[in-house]
């Protein structure tokens, strides 16, 4: 995904920064919990198409631990 891209997309719920995770092809919002998909490189922003985050992904993602973007 494109940096510049990722620098300007905000969870469309609470505005928040989100973390891509490459391997699935994701954009993760901790603070509300979601993963919202990538499909052929366009982000699908819609809280209706964002599947809840597991704790172990929570924590995966959690602010001090390294990524992949």
């Amino acid at each position: 995904m494109d940096k510049e891209l990722l620098a300007m997309l905000v969870c469309p719920l609470c505005k928040g920064k989100l973390k891509y995770r490459r391997e699935a092809e994701e954009l993760h919002c901790l603070f509300d919990g979601l993963a919202y998909p990538v499909r052929d490189g366009i982000p699908v922003m819609l809280p209706e198409e964002a599947r809840q985050l597991s704790v172990d992904e929570k924590l995966h993602d959690s602010p001090g631990r390294t990524g992949d973007a």
